[in-house]
C-alpha cells in the first residue's frame, strides 16, 4: 500500500507578504494586479475570502465585494526562493517529489525510512519544520493515493493534518460531495445531480459501463474515484508542453474590439500561472485560440511573435479574421521548450 502525502501552503503569496509586514495581518489581503489595469487577483488571505475575494477574480470586482481590500503586488523572487527552501525540506523525506506549482506537491513516502517510516509523522513534522524556517504555515493530506490526498491536504485548512488510512477510504468517501472529485466541474456535477447522484455513495450502484455510457471515457474514471481507486504515480519530473488560460464569456463578444478589451485580465492571468512553474523552460512561440458562436474554433502560434500584450494583439486581429463573427470563447498562451532559460526573463506581460 502506498503512502502518499499533499502539502499545500496557506494562501502562499499572501502569507509571505503578512509574514514579511506585520502590519498587513489580520486585515483584507491580495497579491494581484492594480484594478485600474484590469488586473486580476493572484491569492488572498482568509479575511478577504470572508468577503467572497477568490483567486482569478478581476481585481476591479474583488474591490467592490470588500472595499477595505489591499491589493499588494507580487514578488515572484522571493515566492520562488521561499518554495526552493520547502522543496529541500521534502528532499529530506524522499527523492519522489512531483511539484504541482510553487506551493504544493506530492510527495511518496512508501519506501521512505523518515519518522520510523510513518507518513502522518513526516508530514507533522515537515509542517512545523515549514513554519520554523519559513515563517508560514501549511496544510497537508496522507492518504494512499494521490486523489485522496489531495482532497484531505484541503480538510482542515488553514494549517491543518487530515490523515486517511486504508481503512478509512470508504467512510471518507461515503459523504465527499460529487464536486470535489478530481476532474468534476460544475457542468458535470449538475448532471450527476439530475441523475440523483450528490455524493460518492450514491455513485456505488453505477455500474461502469452505465456511467461510460453517460460521460463517455470519463464515467469509467468516476467510477474509480467514487471507490477510492488512483494508481496515478508522484512524477518526479513533468515537463509541459504549454501553459495557457481560457475563458468562456456568458455573453458572446460581439466583434474585434470587444475581444481585444478581453485580452489583459487573461494575460495578467497567464503571466501569474507562468511565474508559478518550477524548472527552467524556451518560449517557443505563443498561441492564441477563439471559439465562435457556432462552436467552430481557430488557433493561431507564431514563432518568432514578440510575448507581449501588443504580440497577443496581433495575433487575435489575425484569429478573428478566420471567423469573422461572435467569440464565445478566447485562450492565450504559449508553446514551451526545455531550455536554459527562466522564463520570466523572457515574458514581458505585465
Amino acid at each position: 500500500m502506498r503512502k502518499i502525502i499533499h502539502v499545500d501552503c496557506d494562501c502562499f503569496y499572501a502569507a509571505i507578504e503578512m509574514r514579511d509586514d506585520p502590519r498587513l495581518r489580520g486585515r483584507p489581503l491580495a497579491v494581484g494586479g492594480d484594478p485600474g489595469k484590469r488586473g486580476v487577483i493572484a491569492t488572498c488571505n482568509y479575511e478577504a475570502r470572508a468577503y467572497g475575494v477568490r483567486s482569478a477574480m478581476a481585481s476591479a470586482y474583488a474591490k467592490k465585494l470588500c472595499p477595505e481590500l489591499l491589493i499588494v503586488p507580487g514578488r515572484m523572487s522571493v515566492y520562488r526562493e521561499v518554495s526552493q527552501a520547502i522543496q529541500a525540506i521534502f528532499a529530506d523525506y524522499t527523492p519522489l517529489i512531483q511539484p504541482l506549482s510553487l506551493d504544493e506537491a506530492y510527495l511518496d513516502v512508501t519506501d521512505s525510512q523518515a519518522c520510523r517510516g510513518s507518513a502522518t509523522l513526516m508530514a507533522k513534522e515537515i509542517r512545523q519544520r515549514v513554519r520554523d524556517t519559513q515563517g508560514i504555515t501549511v496544510s497537508a493530506g496522507v492518504a494512499p493515493n494521490k486523489f485522496i490526498a489531495k482532497i484531505a491536504s484541503d480538510w482542515n485548512k488553514p494549517d491543518g493534518l487530515k490523515v486517511v488510512l486504508p481503512d478509512e477510504v470508504e467512510d471518507f468517501l461515503r459523504d465527499l460531495p460529487v464536486s470535489r472529485l478530481h476532474g468534476v466541474g460544475r457542468k458535470t456535477t449538475e448532471r450527476l445531480q439530475r441523475l440523483g447522484v450528490d455524493v460518492c455513495s450514491e455513485l456505488l450502484p453505477w455500474r461502469k459501463q452505465d456511467l461510460a455510457r453517460e460521460f463517455g471515457s470519463f464515467g469509467e474514471r468516476l467510477w474509480e474515484l467514487a471507490r477510492g481507486i488512483d494508481d496515478r504515480p508522484v512524477v518526479v519530473e513533468s515537463r509541459r508542453q504549454s501553459v495557457s488560460v481560457e475563458h468562456t464569456y456568458e455573453h458572446d463578444l460581439p466583434d474585434l474590439d470587444a475581444c481585444l478589451a478581453a485580452l489583459p485580465p487573461l494575460l495578467d492571468k497567464l503571466a501569474e500561472r507562468i511565474g508559478r512553474l518550477e524548472g527552467s523552460y524556451r518560449v517557443s512561440k505563443p498561441f492564441i485560440k477563439l471559439k465562435f458562436h457556432d462552436f467552430t474554433q481557430t488557433t493561431l502560434e507564431q514563432a518568432g511573435a514578440p510575448i507581449t500584450p501588443a504580440g497577443y494583439t496581433e495575433l487575435c486581429t489575425q484569429a478573428f479574421a478566420r471567423g469573422n463573427c461572435p467569440v464565445r470563447l478566447i485562450g492565450v498562451g504559449v508553446r514551451l521548450d526545455s531550455g536554459l532559460s527562466q522564463l520570466g526573463e523572457q515574458l514581458n506581460l505585465f
